[in-house]
């Protein structure tokens, strides 16, 4: 196993949340070599594990989702389990959780207690909903978020249903959140070392409705309640997703003056930039309908090849709709050794995504996929703890571990 790299090495972090959002804050910082470590409910482990996809009784998301970490078991439930925690907990930086409000202080872990065990502690909370407010305490997951947060409202077609992503997006974005809080924290610490610990309140609507930027200020000085438009772009003409005359489909967005005149030379259309209808993209939004449908028809007469050849030749941005063989195939993707093979115990050599964002003097890199359940139990509770093999085997017995 090859050692942590980057710019975060020396960082440690105490992660006991489950399933994505909050899990993956910390993936981030560990793909940038903070020592971060997992712990899981001894017994079924984190729900991640359960979910799809699987190959046998491997957990594909759950190998990538907590990779670069090591990982324990540990009933924070039970008195010896939290005796165990608590002993841990001052040797990390970083607290991670995700549980709704008020549950670790009925298990005794009150921010009091945390404080002060640690008075210096980073704490990262994510929920649903945030850590006050009338619906602090319900239960959410990413497509709650979504939901409340307006993007499922102004997703899908006009005519048809409000539609979910394929993903769930809310989860990745409030991790993303969590763990630019996360730095945010430890940039004042390195600012003023004798500042007290402080907790991070991420949740996952208010993530998702920072990211729809100019819906709130739109709707508040021009009363617009932005509605679903399908692939259409809303703020310029044309941009649409267009099928080509092989059946392939490509992303087409003419989102400059300059873009929409370079794309009217690659369909040998200049007539398209010299029509009063179309001359400003002001112009081409009243009469989005009749722009669209001419770029469709123009798509449609080429195959997706001579139609990226077109376009890249004339500089105007476009892409083909991928899916993930598609990527696994490209070249650029290849080039930038965007796609790691990372050795993984039950599966042996698996890939997954190289570590975003690169640093030049400081890269991350991935060194293991996500810990088998209770994998590191005895190097921790053992080693750093200085447990003896027979206590271990007693708290595993009680299912304290």
């Amino acid at each position: 196993m090859s050692e942590a790299t980057g710019p975060l090495v020396g960082l440690k972090i105490l992660d006991i949340s489950t399933v994505v959002a909050a899990p993956w804050a910390a993936t981030l910082l560990a793909d940038l070599g903070a020592d971060v470590l997992k712990v899981e409910m001894p017994g079924g482990g984190d729900a991640l594990r359960g979910l799809a996809p699987h190959k046998g009784d491997a957990p594909l998301w759950w190998k990538v989702a907590n990779r670069n970490k090591r990982g324990v078991t540990l009933d924070l439930r039970q008195p010896e389990g939290r005796e165990i925690f608590e002993r841990l907990l001052p040797r990390f930086d970083v607290l991670v959780e995700n549980f709704r409000p008020g549950t670790l202080d009925r298990w005794g872990l009150t921010k009091e207690r945390l404080f002060a065990l640690h008075p210096k502690l980073t704490i990262l909370r994510v929920t649903g909903f945030g850590q006050t407010g009338p619906y602090a305490r319900k239960p959410a997951f990413a497509r709650i978020g979504e939901a409340l947060s307006g993007l499922t409202y102004i997703c899908g077609d006009p005519d048809r249903a409000p539609m979910h992503l394929g993903f769930p997006i809310a989860d990745a974005v409030a991790g993303m959140f969590g763990a630019i809080g996360i730095l945010g924290a430890l940039h004042k610490r390195l600012r003023e070392p004798d500042s007290p610990g402080q907790e991070i309140d991420v949740n996952l609507t208010e993530s998702m409705f920072r990211v729809l930027d100019f819906l709130p200020i739109e709707y508040d000085q021009l009363g617009v309640v932005r509605e679903r438009s399908g692939n259409l772009s809303q703020y310029a003409a044309p941009g649409n997703v267009y099928r080509t005359a092989d059946g392939k489909w490509i992303s087409l967005p003419a989102s400059s003056q300059s873009l929409y005149e370079r794309l009217c030379k690659a369909l040998d259309r200049p007539d398209l930039a010299a029509d009063p209808r179309f001359r400003t993209n002001p112009d081409r939004v009243k009469n989005r309908a009749a722009i669209d449908s001419i770029v469709a028809e123009e798509v449609g007469k080429r195959t997706s090849g001579e139609l990226t050849a077109l376009l890249d030749a004339h500089e105007v941005g476009s892409s083909l709709i991928y899916s993930i063989a598609d990527i696994f195939a490209d070249p650029h993707f290849a080039a930038r050794e965007a796609i790691v093979t990372v050795e993984d115990a039950e599966l042996g050599p698996v890939k997954m995504q190289n570590v975003v964002p690169r640093y030049s003097n400081t890269p991350g890199c991935v060194t293991r996929t996500g810990p088998g359940l209770g994998e590191h139990n005895s190097e921790i509770f053992g080693e750093l703890l200085g447990l003896a093999p027979e206590d271990l085997q007693r708290l595993a017995a009680k299912r304290v571990i």
